[in-house]
């Protein structure tokens, strides 16, 4: 049995969770597991299945490096631009029209992400739009 199908399970679930980057590869008798998982409770539910599979973690086959991402829904961003404000826009693209502006380290909170690079986003003026992800920071 290879170890991927020995974790089967965890590697399905880690997939079927939302697990962003999720990179699954065996070298010298160990299988690497890592990846941003959506939510604590993603990255709990990992760990136990691991457990279930190797109670007390005795035979070290797995590697497991899941983080939690930071930026999910409800979480603080802060604008990281170099000095400008940042173009809140109607819909995810810089064709769209511009409906606003978050200044510079301005905090403002990730309403949903369209995809790695456009988030919807709302300013602490309330207004929603779109920005690009490479200029929103997760606060801690």
């Amino acid at each position: 049995m290879s170890l991927q199908d020995k974790y089967k399970e965890l590697i399905d679930t880690a997939r079927s969770s939302g697990t962003d980057n999720l990179q699954v590869n065996e070298t010298d008798g160990v299988l690497h597991i890592s990846g941003e998982a959506p939510s604590g409770a993603v990255k709990d539910n990992l760990w136990n299945i691991y457990g279930k599979i190797d109670p007390n973690f005795l035979t070290g086959d797995v590697v497991m490096d899941i983080k939690v991402a930071t930026a999910v829904e409800g979480a603080k961003l802060e604008v990281v631009t170099q000095s400008s404000n940042l173009n809140v826009r109607k819909g995810p693209g810089t064709d769209q029209p511009i409906i606003g502006k978050a200044g510079h380290k301005e905090i403002v909170s990730l309403v949903s992400k369209h995809s790695d690079q456009w988030w919807l986003i709302r300013t602490k003026d309330g207004e929603e739009g779109y920005a690009h992800a490479q200029y929103l920071r997760p606060v801690e």
